[in-house]
């Protein structure tokens, strides 16, 4: 099936090249790049639980004075 595509012409000079260096069209490389992207489903990342204190408990860090929070980061008295 045919089809246009607008392209960055930077994009376009680099996917040409490509294709010339490995030997293909740029037709297959465009296919090939669609297969990746269609196949492979997305991972989403999940951020790491870096809560502190008991859930619904008291906050810990409630407790302490920005000052002794400050030194306990980064171990001085900036």
């Amino acid at each position: 099936m045919k089809t246009t595509v607008e392209i960055q012409d930077q994009l376009l000079r680099q996917a040409k090249s490509k294709a010339k260096r490995g030997g293909t069209t740029l037709r297959a490389l465009i296919e090939d790049g669609l297969r990746r992207v269609l196949e492979d489903p997305v991972e989403s990342y999940e951020l790491p639980d870096r809560s502190v204190g008991e859930p619904g408990g008291e906050n810990p860090l409630e407790l302490v004075s920005w000052q002794d929070l400050r030194r306990e980061i980064y171990g001085d008295d900036r």
